[in-house]
Protein backbone atom coordinates (compact mmCIF):
# COMPACT_ATOMS: atom_id res chain seq x y z
CA UNK A 1 0.00 0.00 0.00
CA UNK A 2 1.00 3.56 -0.52
CA UNK A 3 0.48 6.63 1.42
CA UNK A 4 -2.50 7.36 -0.18
CA UNK A 5 -3.79 3.88 1.00
CA UNK A 6 -4.08 2.52 -3.02
CA UNK A 7 -2.16 -0.18 -3.75
CA UNK A 8 0.61 0.10 -6.15
CA UNK A 9 -0.30 -0.09 -9.63
CA UNK A 10 0.59 -3.14 -11.16
CA UNK A 11 3.40 -3.18 -13.18
CA UNK A 12 2.53 -6.33 -15.78
CA UNK A 13 -0.46 -3.92 -16.71
CA UNK A 14 1.28 -0.69 -17.14
CA UNK A 15 3.96 -2.73 -19.47
CA UNK A 16 0.74 -3.94 -21.88
CA UNK A 17 -0.67 -0.66 -22.05
CA UNK A 18 2.73 1.03 -22.44
CA UNK A 19 3.34 -1.47 -25.08
CA UNK A 20 0.36 -1.56 -26.61
CA UNK A 21 1.02 2.51 -27.17
CA UNK A 22 4.53 2.11 -28.40
CA UNK A 23 3.21 -0.05 -30.86
CA UNK A 24 0.48 2.34 -32.22
CA UNK A 25 3.02 4.63 -32.72
CA UNK A 26 5.14 2.94 -34.44
CA UNK A 27 2.00 2.12 -36.85
CA UNK A 28 1.49 5.74 -36.66
CA UNK A 29 4.95 6.51 -38.03
CA UNK A 30 4.98 3.99 -40.90
CA UNK A 31 1.47 5.57 -42.05
CA UNK A 32 3.13 9.19 -42.19
CA UNK A 33 6.38 8.54 -44.08
CA UNK A 34 5.18 8.55 -47.54
CA UNK A 35 2.90 11.66 -47.35
CA UNK A 36 5.40 13.72 -45.71
CA UNK A 37 7.90 12.36 -48.38
CA UNK A 38 5.83 13.36 -50.87
CA UNK A 39 5.50 16.70 -50.14
CA UNK A 40 8.87 17.25 -49.20
CA UNK A 41 9.63 16.02 -52.87
CA UNK A 42 7.34 18.17 -54.04
CA UNK A 43 8.50 21.48 -52.29
CA UNK A 44 11.92 20.61 -52.98
CA UNK A 45 11.17 20.28 -56.60
CA UNK A 46 9.15 23.16 -56.75
CA UNK A 47 12.10 25.13 -55.17
CA UNK A 48 14.46 23.97 -58.04
CA UNK A 49 11.97 24.76 -60.51
CA UNK A 50 11.46 28.60 -59.45
CA UNK A 51 14.89 28.89 -58.93
CA UNK A 52 16.28 27.07 -62.14
CA UNK A 53 13.62 28.49 -64.40
CA UNK A 54 12.60 24.87 -65.30
CA UNK A 55 8.65 23.38 -65.01
CA UNK A 56 9.52 19.42 -64.68
CA UNK A 57 11.64 19.33 -61.91
CA UNK A 58 9.02 18.93 -59.20
CA UNK A 59 8.21 15.83 -61.10
CA UNK A 60 11.35 14.38 -60.29
CA UNK A 61 10.95 15.51 -56.86
CA UNK A 62 8.16 13.96 -56.28
CA UNK A 63 9.40 10.86 -58.04
CA UNK A 64 12.32 10.77 -55.71
CA UNK A 65 10.34 11.63 -52.81
CA UNK A 66 7.83 8.67 -53.64
CA UNK A 67 10.89 6.01 -54.09
CA UNK A 68 12.79 6.98 -50.49
CA UNK A 69 9.11 7.17 -48.41
CA UNK A 70 8.57 3.24 -50.46
CA UNK A 71 12.09 2.30 -49.11
CA UNK A 72 11.53 3.72 -45.95
CA UNK A 73 8.35 2.31 -45.01
CA UNK A 74 9.56 -1.20 -45.94
CA UNK A 75 12.74 -0.67 -43.82
CA UNK A 76 9.78 0.34 -40.81
CA UNK A 77 7.78 -2.44 -41.58
CA UNK A 78 10.76 -5.20 -41.57
CA UNK A 79 11.65 -4.11 -38.41
CA UNK A 80 8.17 -3.85 -37.16
CA UNK A 81 7.43 -7.11 -37.82
CA UNK A 82 10.86 -8.56 -36.81
CA UNK A 83 10.36 -6.78 -33.61
CA UNK A 84 6.86 -8.33 -33.33
CA UNK A 85 7.87 -11.93 -33.87
CA UNK A 86 10.52 -11.35 -31.41
CA UNK A 87 8.26 -10.62 -28.55
CA UNK A 88 6.03 -12.93 -29.32
CA UNK A 89 9.22 -16.06 -29.22
CA UNK A 90 10.09 -14.66 -26.06
CA UNK A 91 6.81 -14.31 -24.05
Amino acid sequence: MTETGQAPPNPRKRSALTDSVARYERLMQIAFIMPASLAVGWVIGYGLDKWLHQHWIYIAGIILGFVAGFVEVLRSAVSYSKQVEKEDRSG
